[in-house]
């Protein structure tokens, strides 16, 4: 099991860090919302070679010690710009989706954390998780994109994709400060609109190619969208007597309704493509 410096499990630590309870840490907060602060759009400043070593040991370290429904590859043609595909875990309301996260390493890296997005937005108008903005930032301390547990040159890129995979948990509704006590019901009804656009947005869309995305991460989500099949399409028609009622998004205001029908076709679709693809292969 991989290990930080300090001897603690880098799941157990990345999951701690994650769901600490806030304290204030450095900078102001009015930075966090700037783009530039956390986008990795547009960053393209060289990096030293120490730098380049590090991520090319952290992403051979990936591939020889794989994390559970996380695959990682390196950017062709930037070297420290790194691609890398979540499937929700099971259990979840996530489950079966397919999350696609790009991260940036800058000059000051590991002693300053990668910059990171979520690429999976439905075209940023769907916030998955409160700490999963629609415009694709990822709030998590560590990244200093929020208040809490500070980055440490002892974590990686396997510390913030663990981070990330563990706010895709039971409950996301209490991922929000002030709502960790939230009721039950509360949790639930936003768990519906969760399983909902995981399977509208980060299964259909992004196995439709709406999403540009290396080609080894695209063959990955083609694996699982196999093994995942009858779950989106029981699921589908379990709740298709939803169709046409209002998703109430706490975090999201907007009119945008359940369409379970309209998904169940495209999953279908997108089923029957890939299986006349096999056949001619």
């Amino acid at each position: 099991m991989a290990s930080s410096d300090d001897g603690q499990p880098l799941a157990k630590q990345a999951k701690k860090a994650a769901h600490l309870p806030f304290k204030h840490g450095p900078g102001p907060a009015s930075s966090y919302s700037r783009a530039e602060d956390w986008s990795p759009n547009g960053y393209t400043s060289p990096l030293p070679p120490t730098c380049l070593s590090r991520v090319t040991r952290e992403l051979l370290d990936l591939v020889t010690n794989p994390l559970p429904g996380i695959a990682a590859v390196q950017d062709e043609d930037d070297l420290g710009r790194v691609h890398a595909l979540l499937i929700g875990p099971s259990g979840t309301p996530y489950q079966g989706g397919f999350f696609y996260l790009v991260l940036r390493v800058t000059e000051q890296y590991p002693m300053q954390p990668p910059k990171a997005q979520l690429m999976t937005t439905g075209s940023g108008q769907v916030r998955f998780n409160p700490n999963l903005y629609k415009n694709g930032k990822v709030c998590l301390s560590i990244l200093g994109t929020w208040v809490g547990p500070c980055w440490t040159p002892a974590m990686g890129l396997r510390s913030v994709l663990l981070s990330v995979q563990s706010l895709m948990n039971e409950k996301p509704y209490r991922n929000e400060p002030g709502f960790a006590s939230a009721s039950v019901k509360k949790c639930d009804e936003y768990n519906d609109i969760v399983q909902h656009e995981t399977l509208r947005v980060a299964v259909c869309e992004m196995m439709e190619g709406r999403v540009p995305m290396p080609q080894l991460l695209r063959q990955e989500m083609r694996n699982a969208f196999g093994q995942h099949y009858q779950y989106y399409t029981d699921l589908c028609r379990r709740h298709i007597n939803r169709d046409g009622k209002p998703m109430r998004d706490p975090f999201n205001p907007g009119q945008a309704k359940f369409s379970y029908g309209s998904v169940l076709k495209r999953l279908e679709s997108v089923n029957q493509q890939l299986s006349a693809g096999a056949g001619s292969s």
